[in-house]
């Protein structure tokens, strides 16, 4: 989404904050996964799988097997020297939104990505067996096998924003959600009293559907959603943003809950929400945008 949204605005017209809540240390660095699969597609260079770098080599991650290492989590080589450079960054005392503001300098991309917050915030798994789960556990180490019972965002509550994301959020025209699990990609960020508040008293918040024809394209959206007891349907990710919601993008495969969503007041636009490669993409962030633009169109003749 971040990337079909750089191709239609001017760099200075798009700010792209991203979910922290993955973050963990790993091989003594801080890996920020999210940060680093918005800041390597924007740069053109994200591997074939969504993450990492592609091409990369794993010299490392062999060595450290050969010596007994569990490396559960694999890092490329050239990922892993980006996170030695975010970890010594820090370490210094730097912040992680002064790091990511260079690096995405560095790797060519001009829009503004921003990290929600430069405090740690830790996303925990209680299953249904009542473990406690760190989120990397739970995501990789036992491959989301485990029940979700409950999601919880250490830190969250005493976070604040990273600098300049709450100016962002209100000089925005428009807030668009991507089409990310919202208990284990969106939560996290939401979970910040002050992000909360901006996010939920601006007026054209639109969230663009996980789900095609009721199923993830990737990952565990719908286990996780019907753990938490939400429908995984249009209306189960509308109630997962309850009070937060201007308008939600669905994908033609779900059209027929259109009419239950209109009835409700909110506006729904059906469209291919499949954006894997840049051209859909494209399409859909420009689609997005002209939606956007109707919605403030009638909030404008509502209020008058």
């Amino acid at each position: 989404m971040a990337r079909g949204l750089a191709a239609v605005l001017a760099p200075a017209d798009l700010t792209i904050v991203v979910n922290v809540g993955d973050d963990a240390r790993i091989y003594g660095v801080l890996v920020a996964a999210d940060l680093d699969t918005v800041t390597y597609t924007l740069a053109g260079i994200a591997g074939p799988r969504g993450w990492g770098i592609g091409g990369d080599t794993h010299v490392v991650m062999d060595h450290l097997t050969t010596i007994g290492v569990d490396t559960y989590f694999q890092l490329g080589d050239r990922d892993l020297a980006h996170c030695l450079a975010r970890t010594a960054f820090l370490d210094d005392g730097g912040t992680l939104s002064g790091f990511t503001r260079d690096s995405t300098r560095r790797y060519g991309i001009a829009c503004s990505v921003l990290p929600a917050s430069d405090d740690p915030i830790r996303t925990k798994i209680v299953t249904a067996a009542g473990d406690l789960l760190d989120f990397q556990d739970y995501f990789v180490r036992r491959n989301q096998r485990d029940a979700v019972a409950r999601v919880e965002y250490h830190g969250a509550t005493t976070a604040v924003p990273a600098p300049g994301v709450l100016d962002a959020i209100v000089a925005a025209d428009v807030i668009i959600i991507a089409p990310s699990n919202p208990p284990l990609s969106i939560w996290p960020m939401l979970a910040m009293p002050a992000l909360q508040e901006a996010v939920a008293g601006h007026p054209r918040v639109v969230a663009v559907s996980p789900l095609i024809a009721g199923k993830a394209v990737k990952g565990p959206l719908v286990e996780v959603m019907t753990g938490l007891g939400l429908e995984p349907s249009s209306a189960g990710i509308v109630a997962a943003y309850d009070g937060v919601l201007d308008g939600l993008a669905i994908d033609r495969a779900d059209a027929a809950s259109q009419d239950q969503l209109s009835v409700s007041g909110l506006p729904v636009l059906v469209a291919d929400t499949l954006i894997a490669e840049q051209e859909a993409a494209t399409r859909l962030a420009a689609e997005l945008l002209t939606f956007a633009t109707a919605i403030a169109g009638k909030q404008a003749s509502d209020a008058e």
